[in-house]
């Protein structure tokens, strides 16, 4: 069961479409939908990555299933693959990116959570491959907890992400994958024992880069 050893779960579906079918989507990955056949539980996941390319209406479903549940979505803003420059770092007609335009939709919908830090409930997805994108994403949403993919075999290092930890240690989730998963073979041993060690030593990397912030 999602959450159940503690865990923050996290579906990365990045799912968007028509708002009828975000909604079937929201209610899969978050809450549950009741059908003419019986009510069919969602996954439970307390946080979903969500694709902005058709707008804002397209969001919304996502963000207020997650609202009503007490989590929140990351959406994508600007991505840790190389492809992410063909589209997202074009230049609009008012001279911003199309990933800061983004920044800024995904700045207006969010709702500030409680505590210190005040962290938004629509986070964005900001690759760790471009940190120099990571000074002016915290600009444009300045309350928003960065999911940061592409560290490890991407090439994205932790030391690079300080910007991500401005609002607090929260501020960033720090994601690996392959590094942790294929650590036997860069670093020898077996292959539980070197996964746990490297995503202990990762943790540990972030844990240290976010304190100073």
């Amino acid at each position: 069961m999602p959450g159940a050893r503690g865990l923050l779960v996290i579906a990365d579906g990045k799912r968007g479409d028509i708002d009828v079918t975000a909604q079937a989507y929201a209610s899969a990955l978050i809450g549950g939908l009741d059908t003419p056949y019986g009510r069919v539980e969602g996954l439970g996941a307390e946080l979903v990555t969500v694709n902005p390319l058709m707008g804002r209406d397209a969001l919304e479903p996502f963000v207020s299933a997650a609202r009503a549940a007490g989590g929140g979505v990351l959406v994508l803003v600007r991505t840790s693959n190389p492809g992410a420059a063909d589209v997202q770092d074009l230049r609009l007609e008012g001279g911003e990116a199309v990933w800061e335009r983004i920044a800024a939709i995904v700045d207006e919908l969010g709702h500030p959570g409680l505590g210190e830090a005040g962290l938004s409930d629509v986070g964005a997805v900001v690759g760790a491959t471009q940190p120099g994108h990571l000074g002016r994403a915290r600009e444009l949403m300045p309350r928003a907890t960065f999911l940061l993919p592409g560290v490890g075999a991407q090439g994205g290092r932790i030391e690079s992400l300080a910007a991500a930890f401005a609002p607090g240690r929260a501020g960033g989730l720090v994601t690996a994958s392959r590094s942790i998963a294929n650590a036997h073979r860069a670093r020898g041993g077996e292959p539980a024992a070197a996964a746990r060690a490297e995503a202990e030593r990762l943790r540990e990397a972030a844990w240290t880069l976010s304190a100073f912030r």
